[in-house]
Order: structure tokens, then sequence, then C-alpha cells
């Protein structure tokens, strides 16, 4: 499982089977089929930083299945340090990462970045996120066995949920988030390797 501090969650980086958030909750149904499972999010990175390091995390495990949510840091480095991703960088960049996943044999699941309406003052993400979510939706029929609509899943939830429940900052997911993210992944993306 790999990805930014949506996937991080925190990790234990000493212990290499350290696991939390959504992916200790996916985890849990992989391991009881005696799946080994690994979580390489790193807080704050870009599709970039994925790239850069992609190669060297297939080389150490050897998965068979990776999980990747990558973008909102993409968007979030415009609006707060001036450092924009295009469209056009992120979708190569991907593009890369999932190539490299491919001549591995590696399964794909792609989870859709996101954003929630809990802070005003980054919905005006809207405007640079929107099409990273459309690159990932596009990339993921190239690429991926499994595809999960997180930005969608979410804007259906937030009918029925307070968003702030869901999510502290409209980015990262509270406990309940992390249970829906787990929720929507298993109904979609539960493969075997």
């Amino acid at each position: 499982m790999t990805g930014n501090s949506i996937t991080d969650c925190g990790r234990d980086r000493e212990n290499k089977h350290s696991l939390s958030g959504y992916n200790a909750m996916i985890a849990e149904y992989y391991q009881s089929a005696g799946i080994e499972c690994f979580n390489r999010g790193i807080s704050g990175d870009r599709s970039k930083n994925l790239l850069a390091r992609i190669s060297g995390e297939l080389e150490e495990i050897q998965p068979d299945l990776v999980f990747i949510l990558i973008g909102i840091n993409d968007t979030w480095r415009r609006y707060d340090e001036n450092d924009p991703t295009t469209a056009e960088q992120f979708e190569n960049n991907y593009r890369q990462v999932l190539e490299i996943i491919r001549s591995y044999g590696a399964k794909i699941v792609i989870l859709e970045p996101f954003l929630l309406p809990v802070e005003p003052s980054r919905m005006v993400f809207r405007e640079d996120l929107n099409f990273k979510i459309d690159v990932a939706r596009a990339l993921a029929r190239d690429y991926a066995e499994a595809y999960v609509p997180l930005d969608g899943l979410f804007a259906k939830e937030v009918l029925n949920t307070e968003p702030a429940l869901l999510s502290f900052d409209g980015v990262h997911p509270t406990e309940l988030g992390n249970r829906k993210i787990a929720e929507w992944w298993m109904r979609r993306a539960t493969l075997q390797v």
C-alpha cells in the first residue's frame, strides 16, 4: 500500500509491517489469508516522489498487489507553496509509476484522491484536484484491476454524514473516514493474489 499521509497515517517506519488507518483495516482481510501487507505511504509525497521511490519499494517487497492513493499533495503544494503539478505532469508521473509496477507483474488497485467540504478555504483546491481525479480515472482504465472512486463516494456520504466526522481537515480521514475507505475498498477491490 503506497501513497501519501492518508496511507502513511502515522505508521512506525522502524517496523516494516506497521499498519494504521484504513490500510490496517484492509490488511486484516489479507493477513487472515496468510498474505503479508506493507504500508509504504509517506506523508507529504506527491506523484514525483512516488515515482522516485517506487522501483526500490518493488525491489524490496516484490509485491503481488499494489494499492495506490496519490494526488492531493500535487494539488495542495500549488496553494501553500506555489509549486504546482500540472495535470500533464501528474499524468506522466503516475503513468510511469504504473508502468514500473506492471513491469514487476503486480496487480494494481487505484484509489482516487478526494477532498471533503470541511475547510471552506480549501475548496479552491477543486479547480486543480478535479483534473487529477480525471487522470486517476483514465489511468485506472488502462492499468488497474480495480478502482475505488473515493471522491465520489465521500461526496455521496456527506449527504448523510457531517463532513467533519469523516475528515478533520477535508483531506485526512478520521477513524470513521478510515473505516469508510476500508469498507469501500473491500467492496470494490478485494483481489486474490
